[in-house]
């Protein structure tokens, strides 16, 4: 699971079958400090209620795709969660 903030959202104008309905959200990814790392990604919304500015938890790679509704659907990262709070506490510093 990985950590990351949306930052803005993607309207495409064709939808491949399984994803009509589906959100696409831009996310910057977020190191454990909440420090932005890497260049940001689309990301299908399987929760289908994240918004601009929140805190979310992001798949990758196969697991994006079994996250949504229809599986196996082309995408290589897929919301899974909004994120309320982060709590270090017990974290080794990296």
């Amino acid at each position: 699971m990985l950590l990351g903030r949306v930052i803005g959202t993607v309207v495409p104008c064709v939808r491949y079958h399984g994803l009509e309905g589906v959100p696409m959200l831009i996310v910057q990814p977020l190191d454990r400090t909440g420090t932005e790392k890497g260049k940001a990604v689309v990301a299908a919304d399987a929760t289908k209620m994240a918004g601009a500015g929140e805190l979310v938890a992001y798949e990758g790679g196969r697991e994006a795709a079994l996250a949504l509704e229809e599986t196996f659907v082309p995408v290589d990262h897929t919301i899974i969660s909004i994120v309320d709070e982060v709590s270090r506490e017990g974290w080794e510093d990296a």
